[in-house]
């Protein structure tokens, strides 16, 4: 774990977050822990926190389904009767 004093912290801001992308950065005022900075992965892993929806929707890399023929555009998942 990383450890940087608040004064740090308060010069270099981006430098304790890069540190805080590879493990947590703990932050101490007057030499006492105060504070701990971590990437928001680390801390969903630690709460057991899901993403929600929103956060799943704003994704950049998600594909979007192709309607077919439906003439709604709906996506029909069943299978064609024969």
């Amino acid at each position: 774990m990383k450890l940087l004093t608040s004064r740090e912290f308060n010069q270099d801001v981006s430098h304790a977050k890069r540190a805080a992308r590879s493990e947590p950065v703990l932050i101490t005022d007057r030499g006492q822990p105060t504070h701990v900075l971590m990437s928001i992965a680390e801390y969903r892993r630690l709460s057991g926190e899901s993403d929600s929806i929103l956060d799943i929707l704003a994704m950049p890399n998600l594909v979007e389904l192709d309607g077919g023929d439906s003439p709604d555009g709906a996506w029909d998942h069943r299978e064609p009767i024969e």
